[in-house]
């Protein structure tokens, strides 16, 4: 196991203090339990301690390889059925035998699991406060009649927004729209910025900002009308979605846009820093200035042109990418400078996992971003914005739905969770632990493994090349722990927000074993 003593080190050119794992004998204050799973009984040891579930396992237990032979059974019929996406299926789970931390198979595997449904799940599975919100009335109700949002919301959708999205509103952006999906809040932040932009056009030519010609509303409809030449920039390595807006806007795996029709829009490069950043902090800046430099120059070469730029917090599907918050706010005032809305996409690396409630706050801006998206753990999605973003005709955004009243009413109780146990605090902590733990890593097999960086539980460290990275997610998996590639080499973690450093040292433990196995 591990253990901690202080060290120090630098995250995103700030300095910190972590704890540098250490091993020690053994867990303490083991308690018994017994898993059932669907093939076999196991008997592990649980401490109580270490469980944001009640029954979650000490530690992982393995009974097969993943996939097993009952997933392997179950993915043949998915992808022989009816199944739509059955390649990119790796195994079946049994959510009835999950809690906490642990993700249950139906081979009876039980693994810790540090990539939390694709860095979406906030609590971990079966968690008490959520299945309390599942058989509430007002779950029901939202379940059995999902309504048209945007046409007739139910009574009190007003008061439930303020509650909960509005209660973690970032500063400065005083309104929320709700969507269905992080694709689509990008897709529709970007029209609401092509939107902005034309009517800002029309007021500076005399006219009112929603007065159009019956010339210009005729032309719209063969996609020629005014804002049809509007471009959204974003950057290398960037992901953004799967919706034709957002996957042009996407430069992270060829895979995402092969084969498929998208807007030829600009592209500017994102800093790619060095490790140990304390080590190269004039390098990186010197890296971070070029790269804004460059993007000036996208921007001025595509003048008039651009109606806004969207950029993560940290790049994830693109290898998990890190920019300085100096490089940040340049590039905030590069956008007010040129005349460009500037939306931060916060579907992956927002609510509560950095430390912060949203990422982008550790840049400290001086002017707040125009706007930004959500999802995944906030378990609904959506963007927010500023009250000058603000749409004065209706169905310029609209669809059905509009979002899920029942999402809602889980991200009130997570709220409650993340505020009552004091999760943004746990983020950090057991963040700084497995970041610490990554760095020793890194200098005892710097052959293989090397960049570990991180903010909060947004954590990843690079091998020596895609086989290397390949093999030790696979490994781990088959240990019993379960993490996320990305990029060309890039191992991620993107964890549950409960989870804490035991779970940090038995996901070290277990990444120790298995590099050990590579050389």
């Amino acid at each position: 196991m591990w253990q901690s003593v202080r060290t120090a080190a630098r995250l995103g050119g700030v300095a910190r203090t972590l704890a540098v794992p250490q091993r020690s004998v053994a867990m303490t204050r083991p308690l018994m339990m017994t898993v059932r799973s669907r093939t076999a009984d196991s008997s592990i040891e649980c401490d109580e301690g270490w469980a944001a579930v009640s029954g979650e396992p000490a530690g992982p237990v393995m009974l097969t390889e993943v996939p097993g032979p009952q997933s392997r059974a179950y993915m043949k019929e998915y992808a022989e059925g009816w199944g739509g996406t059955g390649a990119a299926t790796a195994f079946t789970a049994d959510i009835e035998q999950s809690a906490g931390a642990y993700l249950a198979d139906v081979d009876g595997n039980v693994m810790l699991d540090c990539f939390g449904q694709i860095g979406s799940l906030p609590l971990g599975y079966n968690h008490p406060d959520l299945l309390a919100v599942a058989a509430s009335d007002a779950m029901v109700s939202a379940q059995v009649h999902r309504l048209a949002l945007g046409l007739i919301p139910p009574k009190g959708w007003g008061n439930l927004l303020s509650k909960t999205l509005g209660s973690i509103a970032p500063p400065g952006l005083t309104k929320v729209q709700t969507m269905a999906c992080g694709s689509c809040a990008n897709e529709n932040a970007m029209k609401v910025a092509m939107i902005v932009q034309s009517q800002r056009r029309r007021v500076a030519e005399g006219r009112g900002e929603d007065e159009v010609t019956q010339e210009e509303a005729a032309a719209t409809m063969l996609n020629k009308g005014p804002g049809s030449g509007w471009k959204v920039l974003s950057f290398e390595g960037a992901f953004h979605g799967r919706t034709l807006a957002s996957l042009s806007c996407t430069r992270s795996k060829a895979i995402h846009k092969l084969d498929v029709a998208a807007m030829d829009w600009p592209c500017a490069p994102f800093p790619h820093l060095r490790y140990p950043l304390a080590d190269h902090v004039e390098e990186n800046a010197a890296i971070s200035k070029e790269c804004i430099d460059m993007t000036r120059d996208v921007l001025r070469a595509n003048h008039g042109e651009v109606a806004a730029m969207i950029i993560e917090p940290i790049q994830g599907e693109g290898g998990d990418c890190h920019g300085t918050p100096e490089y940040f706010r340049a590039l905030r005032q590069l956008a007010l400078d040129e005349n460009v809305i500037f939306i931060v996409d916060e579907v992956q690396a927002g609510f509560v996992a950095s430390g912060h409630t949203w990422a982008h706050e550790s840049w400290d801006l001086e002017v707040p971003p125009d706007m930004m998206s959500f999802g995944k753990k906030t378990q609904i999605c959506g963007y927010y914005y500023t009250e000058e973003l603000q749409m004065s005709l209706p169905y310029r955004i609209f669809n059905t739905w509009m979002g899920d009243p029942a999402k809602l009413l889980q991200l009130q109780a997570v709220i409650d969770v993340v505020d009552r146990d004091n999760l943004r605090q746990r983020a950090r902590d057991t963040g700084d632990a497995i970041l610490a733990g990554l760095l020793d890593i890194e200098s005892r097999f710097s052959d293989l493994a090397m960049n570990a960086r991180g903010q909060g539980t947004l954590c990843a460290i690079d091998f020596a090349d895609t086989v290397s990275r390949d093999m030790v997610v696979s490994r781990l998996r088959d240990s019993g722990v379960l993490v996320g590639g990305c990029g060309d080499r890039t191992l991620r973690l993107r964890p549950p927000l409960t989870l804490t450093q035991h779970h940090a040292n038995i996901f070290l433990e277990t990444l120790e074993r298995v590099i050990e196995t590579l050389r």
